[in-house]
């Protein structure tokens, strides 16, 4: 038996390094935003070459529908030269282009009892896991709501690292691709956007492999993190603004990045255009916040276990965090040339998962259901279904603030 582990995930939000610039400077760079470009938006467009070319720059490609441009710059220059704009009237705003990162807490990656929790005990498919037994219905009563719909066709847009082509069980659900990185093939290299995908709508009753919680769901596969797991804000807003132009009714965000004016434009463009935003809570074990699940128009989930407490790596509040879902130990699909297990002769893409990463699908893909169990429906109806229903477990009103995700009283 042979494993290969996906490099570079991590539990900490935001502890990658930037993209590397062409641009040579003798200044440190701050892993915390991307090097050699910013975003700034102008009150007046037709003064933006002007202004720009003041500071040495020209101008650049828009931002998605945020009216934002990503403008390039000397790396190192970053900070100084948003002071500067920052102060121009016709300036609205200047930022840094943050790096975005996935909410993944560790590499260990088996069975579903975030669908059906009987109080099962289960071992990972490469033999190195043993999950105890849990509590009987903490679990999301998928099975259940699936008496009522399986999804429809609900497109689900899935801002990540990808989806493989070589996993059969989620692959053929993708309807359309985007690749928002530089330099990077379509594919996911990464891992994380694969297993991210499977738990919203991997294939069910087909033998093999897995079921999504929303598996009759379509994907948008919009690849907005590279194969090292790192993007940028500007990245995720042309991502969402992508998802919306393709028909997105959801859109997940299992990843975290500091705040910006441009991403909140993005997020509130969506939102006001008819799609429920879902993001990670984040895994740093506090209460601190995260974006876009801190945003007002994104529901913002953390993780728990197959007992329905709080993950230990979950963060918290729930005068931020909507809900709770589980994300520790749950089961979903991974690329077969990236994650491989060989098992008579045979490569296993399947392995489980831990972090709010796994936790923000399992409420994409119920807001999807109850998107499909009410096509008349508005995004503030579906999230209010979706968190009104909520099982209001252990931490609720302290670590969340509706509760435990219950995707059979969403849709009934």
């Amino acid at each position: 038996m042979r494993k290969t582990f996906l490099a570079g995930m991590a539990a900490a939000m935001m502890a990658f390094g930037a993209i590397n610039s062409a641009a040579v400077s003798n200044a440190a760079p701050d892993p915390s935003y991307v090097a050699g470009q910013i975003m700034v938006k102008f009150r007046d467009n037709g003064a933006a070459a002007g202004v720009l070319r003041q500071h040495g720059l020209s101008e650049g490609p828009g931002i998605g529908s945020t009216g934002a441009h990503l403008i390039t710059v000397p790396a190192g220059r970053e900070l100084h030269l948003i002071e500067a704009l920052s102060r121009n009237p016709a300036v609205e705003y200047a930022e840094p282009d943050h790096v975005v990162t996935a909410a993944t807490a560790d590499e260990y990656f088996p069975s579903q009892y975030a669908l059906q929790n009987d109080g099962q005990s289960f071992t990972n498919t490469a033999g190195t896991l043993t999950v105890a037994g849990g509590k009987a219905d903490a679990d999301v009563d998928a099975v259940e709501a699936w008496g009522v719909t399986t999804g429809a066709g609900i497109r689900v847009a899935v801002l990540d690292s990808g989806v493989a082509n070589d996993n059969p069980d989620i692959h053929p659900k993708v309807v359309a691709h985007a690749n928002f990185t530089n330099g990077e093939t379509g594919d996911d290299n990464y891992g994380h956007g694969t297993h991210v995908s499977g738990i919203v709508a991997a294939t069910k009753d087909n033998a093999v492999g897995v079921a999504g919680t929303c598996p009759g769901c379509s994907i948008l596969d919009g690849k907005v993190l590279n194969d090292s797991g790192v993007g940028s804000s500007s990245s995720l807003s042309n991502g969402i603004n992508w998802a919306m132009n393709n028909g997105a009714k959801v859109i997940n965000m299992s990843l975290g990045v500091r705040s910006s004016r441009t991403l909140e434009s993005a997020v509130n463009n969506a939102w006001n255009k008819g799609a429920v935003l879902v993001a990670a809570a984040g895994n740093g074990g506090n209460q601190t916040k995260i974006y876009p699940g801190a945003y007002a128009n994104v529901i913002a989930v953390a993780a728990t276990d197959n007992n329905d407490a709080k993950a230990s790596f979950s963060t918290y509040g729930a005068s931020w965090v909507d809900l709770a879902a589980p994300g520790v130990n749950v089961y979903s699909t991974f690329p077969n040339h990236s994650f491989v297990l060989e098992k008579n002769g045979r490569a296993w893409g399947y392995d489980v998962g831990n972090g709010t990463s796994m936790s923000s699908p399992i409420v994409a893909a119920t807001a999807a259901l109850v998107w499909s169990s009410n096509p008349g429906a508005t995004p503030t109806s579906v999230r209010a279904k979706v968190e009104t229903t909520a099982d209001r477990i252990s931490g609720t009103g302290t670590y969340w603030a509706h509760g435990r995700v219950n995707a059979d009283r969403a849709v009934r």
